[in-house]
């Protein structure tokens, strides 16, 4: 124990003496501080002078944590990434505990990966405050309130060091499900220097907060509503859940402080919160409460229909990648019944139609793969470079091998899954060589002689109908019966239901469409099913200039192809003939009437079949 350790410890008796005797808090200190110092020698028991290691659960009971939270962890991991990439280079480190205290995610640097688990900063770490006393998460957890433990805050004199700032998330229902927590080891020693970090925390919380709620009510109405109209779709302040009937089902912990005149606010009609019926409520852009006293600029977020009971609950990272299709639906509810199983999955699908996303669902999803997902393009790779990638080689066992060993990636993906992208384009010798890995379950790297035990699930995917290259003598047939050990089939996307969902998925509320331009989406054949769809979103939203994808932001091929071109009505044609001839064809004055740029003015003239008048 060192002389800073002894100091704290007689800093809390002292403290925990005082406030215990004068009935009041130490005004030395912050008072969420010290309740929780007191409460841990009143209530847990703790003796401040009992130094404690950190606490890490074993794989199995940490595993049993991370189960119960996977749905949040799922739909928080995208928020989560986005927070280390600005937290990391000043060193800090990310956690998201349970609502034990349990560390069940955790980003930081693989390079201190020691001294982060010496001090609990780490997978697994326990941080409620009955075990570890004073603590972010744990006093997170006690109060229900966001608050930054810093450095002599703590009440074990172990993690004096250490800063910590951690924001509850909360649930739809209002019940706190976890805790995001932002800590690094070391730090400057006013506590003032956490406040950036404590802000970064609260927003990325909000945020996580918003998606669970907006994922976990995707079957209800959802209202998005704020006070500002610049920002009531990229950043609302209030989410309110409403069922078909119009009562209330979810809202964010915003929304509870609004409606905290009403202490049971689930059950609500919509009727007691803004006046109207439902029907005009959900299509209004433009709110006032019952009051009359507030006004707020609104968007409706319609439901999406859902799945079908069938006594199958879907895994929520495979559920995620529907939006209520019906044909992808009962596929997904297939492959869910086969996580468990040792069976090995031939995904079909048009190109571009989201096989490796579903792919990488399934691995995730799956309790058998603890290991890594290991994805190979067999149409990508060379065919004499093929069987080296897959297999490995030893030193110079043939030309150009170079002198050291090369594990492949058959073996890399030990444990986990190989996913073979189209297979069917594999050439036959590899063929071969694959199906005495899926008959043995061994490999023998390029040079060796032995072969070597490899414990791998393999989920392989193709474009072509692989029974027609089988006939067409371009793939083994006891191949395929080993690959399609269950068949899971994708339908295009000019079949799917739920494009509407999916536009939106991707848009992730950076654009609004119009009518006009959704339209145009929904009637394209898309031939290249998903990848095209983005690609098309991510050209419409360089394009449009107001927030506001418009028609003529789209891409010229979902425009002038036939019969999908939505046709421009006569209108359109003539109104945009007047302007013209009104500023006397001068573009730059048109557009800026119109509020567009010259650029888009161009386009929506070709589009209209317009044509400039001759200089003269």
């Amino acid at each position: 124990m060192n002389l800073s350790q002894r100091e704290h410890i007689a800093n809390v008796v002292a403290s925990v003496e005082q406030a215990t005797t004068a009935q009041v808090l130490n005004p030395q200190g912050s008072d969420a501080v010290q309740a929780s110092w007191l409460r841990c020698v009143n209530h847990h028991g703790l003796d401040p002078s009992r130094l404690q290691e950190a606490r890490i659960l074993p794989a199995g009971q940490l595993r049993e944590h991370r189960q119960q939270l996977e749905e949040l962890r799922f739909v928080a991991q995208p928020g989560l990434d986005k927070l280390y990439q600005q937290i990391a280079p000043a060193g800090y480190i990310l956690l998201l505990a349970d609502a034990q205290g349990v560390a069940v995610d955790y980003l930081g640097d693989v390079n201190a990966e020691i001294s982060l688990r010496r001090a609990g900063l780490f997978l697994g770490a326990q941080w409620s405050e009955a075990l570890s006393g004073t603590c972010a998460v744990g006093t997170a957890l006690a109060t229900r309130q966001a608050i930054t433990i810093h450095q002599t805050d703590h009440f074990d004199a172990t993690h004096i060091p250490l800063t910590c700032s951690a924001v509850p998330l909360f649930d739809s229902q209002g019940d706190l499900q976890a805790v995001l927590d932002i800590s690094a080891l070391t730090s400057p020693q006013p506590r003032t220097s956490q406040h950036l970090v404590m802000q970064l925390a609260q927003q990325q919380a909000q945020k996580i907060e918003n998606a669970w709620l907006l994922h976990r009510h995707r079957h209800d109405w959802v209202l998005k509503l704020s006070r500002n109209p610049a920002w009531h779709d990229i950043e609302p302040e209030f989410l309110l859940a409403f069922d078909a009937h119009g009562r209330l089902t979810g809202l964010n912990p915003a929304a509870r402080h609004w409606l905290k005149a009403h202490p049971q606010p689930l059950g609500l009609p919509l009727s007691a919160l803004f006046p109207g019926p439902m029907e005009q409520l959900l299509y209004t852009p433009q709110l006032e409460d019952i009051s009359g006293q507030q006004r707020f600029y609104a968007q409706t977020i319609h439901p999406v229909r859902p799945t079908p009971a069938t006594g199958v609950t879907l895994s929520p990272k495979l559920a995620a990648l529907s939006g209520g299709d019906p044909q992808l639906d009962q596929q997904l509810r297939r492959a869910t019944r086969l996580l468990d199983s040792s069976l090995h999955v031939l995904v079909q699908g048009e190109t571009g139609s989201g096989k490796e996303y579903f792919a990488r669902a399934f691995h995730q999803a799956s309790p058998r793969c603890k290991g890594p997902f290991v994805a190979v393009n067999c149409a990508a790779i060379p065919a004499s470079l093929l069987e080296s990638e897959l297999f490995g080689h030893l030193p110079g066992s043939f030309s150009g091998a170079g002198s050291k060993a090369r594990r492949g990636l058959i073996q890399a993906a030990e444990g986990g899954t190989l996913f073979l992208d189209e297979i069917g384009d594999m050439p036959l010798e590899m063929q071969t060589r694959l199906l005495r890995v899926l008959s043995e379950q061994e490999v023998t790297p390029i040079g060796a002689r032995q072969p070597q035990k490899v414990d791998i699930r393999v989920l392989s995917a193709s474009h072509h109908p692989l029974a027609q290259r089988v006939a067409d003598g371009l793939f083994r047939e006891d191949l395929l019966y080993r690959l399609q050990g269950a068949c899971v089939h994708l339908p295009p996307l000019r079949e799917r239901k739920d494009i509407n969902w999916l536009i939106e998925q991707m848009l992730a509320g950076r654009a609004q469409l119009s009518d006009r331009a959704r339209q145009a989406l929904v009637n394209y054949r898309w031939p290249g099913n998903l990848r095209e769809l983005n690609h098309a979103l991510q050209y419409a939203l360089a394009m449009c200039e107001s927030g506001v994808i418009e028609w003529d932001d789209l891409p010229d091929t979902l425009c002038f192809v036939a019969p999908f071109q939505p046709p421009a009505s006569d209108d359109q044609h003539e109104a945009l003939l007047r302007q013209l001839r009104t500023v006397h064809w001068n573009i730059s004055a048109a557009a800026r009437q119109l509020g567009i740029s010259r650029m888009t003015l161009y386009r929506r003239l070709q589009r209209l079949g317009i044509q400039l008048p001759e200089r003269q």
